[in-house]
């Protein structure tokens, strides 16, 4: 399997922690980073992982971190006014692909969610989505098994988007097509999950969930999700 590991964001949100390191390579304990954590994860659980990291802030210094962890880097030049639209764009050849997992690479989870569904080949497209959580800054509604609409500015939703997306070899040509459009359309600085909802609304878009209430995980976006990040690495 091929994964996509976006990493080019400044992490404005942490900030000043992230003035000087990319959030992505805050440790979690003395010798490993986030971003170390899921590499080294996705290796246990798929020896033949295709793991590609789009970089862009401090560039040199996240291909410097993982220059021993058998990663192809792609790098976003434009991270600074863009969004991860663009990223995935740099990066689309990778789409071109069976099966694909797209990351943020702030995710922190247990290996459990890693090993059983990160890792596990899908022959439909979906999302994953956590329904435990209500304050989300990305969230979803949902029509029975489907994602109606994933959006930041939803007041009612059924979950909170983990920032995970896996992709059979169909709907990411179909992704490819679409990120094309909005990057030709000027739309740089959207997120590519934008993409995913045009393509449900334009094109009747099958694009299902899973939920993943029973895990543990972070997105390090706060101090809060540092520290329950350092959590779910000690366990």
């Amino acid at each position: 399997m091929t994964y996509i590991i976006l990493a080019a964001g400044k992490g404005a949100g942490l900030q000043p922690l992230t003035l000087k390191t990319p959030k992505s390579l805050y440790k979690l304990d003395r010798n490993t980073t986030v971003l170390q954590r899921m590499v080294r994860l996705i290796r246990n659980y798929d020896r033949k992982a295709e793991i590609v990291v789009v970089a862009g802030f401090m560039y040199e210094q996240i291909t410097r971190e993982l220059e021993r962890e058998n990663v192809t880097f792609v790098r976003n030049p434009f991270y600074s006014s863009t969004g991860s639209i663009a990223s995935m764009w740099f990066a689309k050849k990778y789409l071109e692909r069976d099966n694909i997992t797209i990351i943020n690479s702030d995710i922190v989870a247990e290996d459990k969610l890693i090993e059983e569904i990160f890792c596990k080949p899908t022959d439909v497209p979906y999302v994953l989505v956590d329904s435990s959580k209500t304050t989300g800054k990305y969230n979803v509604q949902v029509n029975d098994d489907r994602i109606c609409v994933m959006s930041k500015s939803l007041s009612e939703f059924y979950a909170q988007y983990v920032s995970v997306t896996k992709l059979d070899a169909v709907s990411a040509r179909f992704l490819i097509e679409e990120i094309d459009n909005m990057v030709n359309g000027e739309m740089y600085d959207q997120l590519f999950e934008d993409a995913l909802v045009q393509m449900i609304f334009e094109n009747d878009f099958d694009l299902y969930y899973k939920d993943v209430k029973g895990y543990t995980w972070a997105e390090v976006d706060t101090v809060d999700d540092l520290i329950l990040a350092k959590e779910v690495q000690k366990k």
